[in-house]
């Protein structure tokens, strides 16, 4: 396992750093991400540029209609400095252990097919300066101060809507554009991990394709998906095609559409905390880390999403919402570096689980009765036993040492 957590989006860094008291911004990140005091959140996902959650739109090397800039030459990520990067230090500097991804939702304009944010595909004349913006941006946060751990090259990359910066980009071009990245980034002695598709779980062919090339597929370390539509068994068809390459949930947003709170929790246990990673997940990480009680600030995107943390301006308010604590199920008990073990589990009768054995040789079970009575349960393990009753639609952790 490599972590559990969120998506540092613009929206989120903007209300976490300038919407509360000092001392209350700083309440809020320990709860967020101290191992002891908080529920240790140990990854999060990072817009490369602005997504449908931010306060513009923009890349890191805009130029005015008409021009472009294959030097590079204009390339800044001064637009992140106000907010994001500190909200980021802060997070890392509460939990050092914290792994951050980066994803872009568009290349700048200027490489593009349509010349626009929110449209178009990649120009394959741009795949080599498109590669080293890749590289520019990952030195750049470097020496901010913030090592990126992972990138995928695009965000859902069949996902074309009107209003908020995306690119299509088809598997082969996905393929085309790995074999000039790679190298690139193996050139430059970095070692960010590239993860292909960062899309849902419906489309497998997408990154079975990419891992068909072999030479695509010796500078990838794994596959993304997100939770929005198909299955969660199509990770295992992927795993089980090439087990060497790791796979990695990186988003599903809660929302006003899902308002009950212990719907909402079984949900996400049973689909992600559970059904993710015994599908071979590494990572489970939501979509916003915080949004406000409008559901916002939004780019041109969802308008009923909710964040792990909603923050009321106005008074300065935070609510922690059932994401909040499906995280800290998971997060505070699973720290990374921990391996998932083989664990009976009976779906057929409501009661699910998944097991993992911790860097420091402690256990953790997370078992959800899903069904609509309580049940017992019995968890052996070793030469340890213990029982106990959940009630219906309950949710439990347990950790021991054996």
């Amino acid at each position: 396992m490599e972590g559990f957590g969120a998506a540092m989006t613009e929206s989120s860094a903007w209300l976490i750093w300038t919407k509360l008291p000092v001392a209350q911004r700083d309440a809020l990140m320990r709860k967020l991400f101290d191992p002891v005091d908080g529920i240790g959140l140990s990854y999060l996902r990072l817009p490369m540029g602005a997504s449908d959650f931010a306060l513009q739109s923009y890349t890191y090397d805009d130029m005015p209609p008409g021009q472009s800039d294959a030097a590079l030459a204009h390339f800044s990520i001064d637009h992140d400095r106000e907010t994001i990067l500190p909200a980021l230090q802060k997070a890392r500097s509460i939990n050092p252990a914290l792994k951050i991804m980066a994803t872009p939702w568009s290349a700048p304009a200027w490489m593009k097919t349509s010349g626009a944010l929110n449209s178009g595909r990649l120009r394959p004349e741009a795949y080599e300066v498109y590669a080293r913006y890749f590289v520019k941006f990952l030195q750049a946060y470097a020496d901010a101060g913030i090592s990126i751990d992972a990138v995928s090259p695009q965000n859902e990359p069949h996902h074309e809507p009107a209003g908020y910066p995306c690119m299509r980009m088809d598997a082969n071009e996905e393929a085309a554009f790995i074999r000039h990245l790679g190298p690139l980034l193996a050139s430059a002695g970095m070692k960010t991990q590239i993860l292909i598709w960062d899309h849902n779980w419906d489309e497998p062919a997408y990154p079975l394709a990419i891992l068909a090339d072999p030479a695509a597929r010796r500078y990838v370390a794994g596959t993304a998906f997100h939770g929005y539509a198909g299955s969660v068994d199509a990770q295992s068809k992927v795993h089980d095609a090439y087990p060497e390459k790791g796979i990695y949930f990186t988003e599903c947003s809660g929302g006003e559409w899902a308002p009950d709170f212990g719907g909402s929790l079984k949900w996400n246990a049973h689909t992600l905390l559970i059904g993710a990673v015994r599908n071979w997940a590494k990572t489970v990480l939501l979509w916003n880390l915080a949004l406000d009680d409008k559901h916002g600030p939004q780019n041109g995107g969802c308008t009923n999403c909710r964040g792990v943390v909603t923050i009321t301006p106005v008074s300065a308010g935070i609510e922690y919402n059932v994401e909040y604590y499906v995280l800290g199920h998971a997060a505070k008990f699973v720290p990374p570096g921990s391996m998932r073990i083989e664990s009976n589990t009976f779906p057929q009768q409501g009661l699910e689980d998944v097991a993992f054995k911790n860097p420091d040789g402690s256990l953790t079970a997370i078992v959800l009765n899903g069904s609509d009575g309580k049940q017992s349960v019995t968890i052996r393990a070793l030469d340890n036993a213990f029982a106990t009753t959940l009630p219906a639609g309950a949710l439990a952790t347990f950790h021991w040492h054996p």
